[in-house]
This record gives structure tokens, sequence and C-alpha cells, in this order.
């Protein structure tokens, strides 16, 4: 076969002018190795190749490296980034500056991927957040990620609180790395969460179910307590805060309070740490039985009224059951009708389970006679105690008195 050289030369141009078509174009952010063509006072040239044209670094943006043009020599390659694809003269604009970032940005990118915490120093405070410099690049750490702000107070309030942070080191997490738009955001909340979750793992491996641990209140809920045992939290529920029924955690803790907790329960896969505060205490329940008998009458007081009844705390902290067919005959169809909390009860012992800490009473099996003597004492003590006042002050000196006074005189040398 006869091969026309024409033909040939052809071929190949279209064969480049192909692969050439599907070569990248590279875009604004892109870091590209590049060749100088050219140096002077306003900057460099350099030939990017892959952008069917040259590009300018301008002179500020070399300066700001602490250089100028002379430094660098024709020839020579170099790292730029494409900061411009067109700028209003139509040149492509380059930057050695930011190029020479890139190795903060692999670095940042690598934090962010392996969730790693670092440590920065604020340099600048802003309405939006703190400014934290990581090697050439500025981080940011917007206000809702800064730890310790007030909530509800104005920007100016929160800058402010934020400028107390200036020149202090803080540790941050990456959250957010976009080269092209160079976002470089961190996270001081996330940091913190993600330094006591780290101790948090290192605890529940410590830890053993039933032994004891000190600690500090760090917080209440409606549900319970948290207790920081030396920097991450563990729950005591509302149910563990004491043998008695307790409505909310306030009423036996205060934010700040050290205490002694037993170690009720771990879950290193949900990373959960149960504590109690009550098997601290004695049980009441191990000495029902000795105080309590069938038949026995006792007073107590109303803790909560249900529909099915009501429940009664006696002393020492036990907390009883008086069923709605206990309380009268018929059954009142609602409790608190008859019953209130607080109310003081004379009640009979009817049921005793120590060991499922039950105790069951009945207001209907106590008699009137019973009641009413039960009454009489109550105004007799009540009576005999808003009697018991001080003597009359006649001036006179009594017997106890003239024995000190003669003691201070003894004393005096």
């Amino acid at each position: 076969m006869h091969l026309n050289p024409s033909s040939l030369a052809d071929d190949m141009d279209f064969a480049a002018l192909l692969e050439a078509s599907f070569v990248e174009e590279p875009e604004r952010g892109d870091i590209v190795t590049g060749t100088i063509l050219a140096v002077d006072n306003q900057g460099l040239i350099v030939d990017v190749g892959a952008m069917k044209r040259d590009g300018i670094v301008p002179r500020k943006d070399i300066e700001r490296l602490g250089l100028n043009p002379s430094a660098y020599q024709v020839g020579n390659e170099i790292e730029v980034i494409i900061v411009r694809s067109e700028d209003d003269e139509g040149n492509l604009v380059l930057s050695v500056s930011q190029a020479q970032q890139s190795e903060d940005w692999k670095r940042a990118e690598t934090l962010m991927n392996g969730e790693e915490l670092w440590e920065g120093i604020v340099s600048d405070v802003n309405r939006g957040g703190l400014i934290v410099p990581f090697g050439n690049l500025r981080g940011f750490v917007p206000a809702s990620h800064v730890v310790d702000l007030p909530r509800g107070i104005n920007e100016d309030e929160r800058k402010d609180h934020m400028a107390k942070l200036l020149g202090r080191k803080i540790t941050v997490k990456v959250i957010e790395v976009n080269r092209k738009r160079r976002r470089l955001v961190f996270s001081q909340r996330d940091a913190q969460r993600g330094r006591r979750e780290a101790r948090k793992e290192l605890l529940l491996d410590e830890l053993k179910e039933g032994e004891v641990r000190k600690g500090v209140v760090s917080g209440l809920r409606d549900f319970g307590a948290f207790v920081d045992l030396g920097g991450a939290d563990g729950l005591i529920h509302i149910s563990e805060l004491a043998w008695h029924r307790v409505k909310h955690p306030r009423e036996v803790l205060n934010v700040g309070d050290e205490v002694e907790v037993y170690v009720l329960r771990l879950d290193a896969e949900g990373k959960r740490i149960g504590l109690s505060l009550k098997r601290m205490q004695k049980n009441p329940w191990a000495a029902a039985e000795e105080l309590y008998h069938v038949g026995q009458l006792v007073e107590g007081t109303v803790s909560r009224v249900a529909q099915f009844g009501a429940f009664i705390s006696l002393e020492p902290g036990i907390e009883a059951l008086l069923h709605a067919s206990q309380i009268a005959e018929p059954p009142p169809a609602d409790p608190s009708v008859m019953l209130y909390e607080g109310q003081k009860l004379l009640l009979r012992v009817i049921s005793i389970e120590p060991d499922r800490q039950r105790l069951g009473l009945s207001l209907k099996d106590v008699t009137d006679e019973e009641k009413q003597r039960w009454q009489e004492r109550h105004v007799t003590s009540e009576t005999e105690s808003a009697a018991v006042e001080l003597p009359e002050d006649d001036g006179s000196i009594n017997e106890a008195d003239s024995v000190q006074l003669a003691e201070n005189q003894a004393s005096v040398v």
C-alpha cells in the first residue's frame, strides 16, 4: 500500500488535536507547574502549557513572600495557582504566594479527613468569628463554633466576648477545606466535643461497673444530672439520685457540687456512662422488715396522686403505695378529690415486699377511733409547741446566772 506523506501528516495533526481536546483545561484555584518565560519589574510571565497562553504573576504577589522579581530566573519551573482566567486586559492571572500555600491546604485536608485536632493562636476577631493563622493560610472559626459564647447577645457584645481570646491558643477541628474558594473553616466547639469523646473512650476502658469515682456536677436536666469524671461526663438518671422520689435533680444537687458516685453501667458502643448517687447511700428497704409489719399504723405524707391511687412517703426514704381501692369504700373514681400532695395521713400497713421494694397501705382500714386519737395527739403537740415561750426578763439573776458570773469574775486576774 502506498501512503501519501501529506495525508499521513494530516492524520498526525488530527490525532494531536484530538488528544489535546481531551486535556482538561485548568480552572480557577488549580495549582499547575509552569516555566518562567520573562522577568521584569512588573512581575513574571509564565508558560503554563495547557492554557494555550501565557500567564502573569504580578509583582505585588511576589512581594507578599518578601521577595522581588529578580529572585527568579528565566527557564526555571515554578508552581503557580490560577487566580483569574482573564483580567480586564485579557491576561491569565497567576499567583506564586498562593501556590506556596499548597502544602498547608494538603495538611488541612489531612487533618479534616483524619478528624484530628489542631492548636492555633487567635490573631484577629470580627463580628463573624475568629481568625486563626494556619501556616500561610487564614483559618476562620465562625462565632457559632466558638465555645462558651453566651446566647442571645447582640453583635457588639459577641465581638467583645470573643476579643478575650485574642492571642490565646485554642484547640480546633478542621470542618471545611475549599481551595478554590480559599475557605478554611475551623470549629472550637467540635474540637471540644471530640476531645471529650476521646476522653470518654479512655474512661470507658478504665472504668469498671461497681466501682466508686469522684466527680463534679456539670449540668442538671429534667431527666437527671451530668457528672464530670475528669474530662468526660457520666449521667445519673433521676431515678438513681435518691431512694425517695425526686421531682427534679435540683432538689438533691447543684452544679459545681463535688460528689462520689457509683458506676452503675457502661455502654462502650453507645459511649454512655451510667452513674448512681443513691447506691452510695444505705438502702432504706434493707431495714423495711425491721421497721414495719402488717397491721402497723404509720404516719405518711402524700408525695404524688395518680389515677390508680397515691404514693406515700414514709421514713426513712421509703415510698409506699396507697391504692385507690384502699382509700375509701366505695373507692373514689378520682383520688385527687380526697388526697393532695403534702397531706399527712394515718395509714395501716397491709403488705410488705422488701425484695421488690413494695409496701402497701390502707386508709380505709384505719378506724375512726384511731384517726381521732391521732388527730388529738397532733393538736396537742401543736398546742405544746406554740405554748413554749421564753420567760419574761424581770432583771433578776437566777442561780445559774450567779454561778456563771462568779466563774467569769474568777477568771479575771
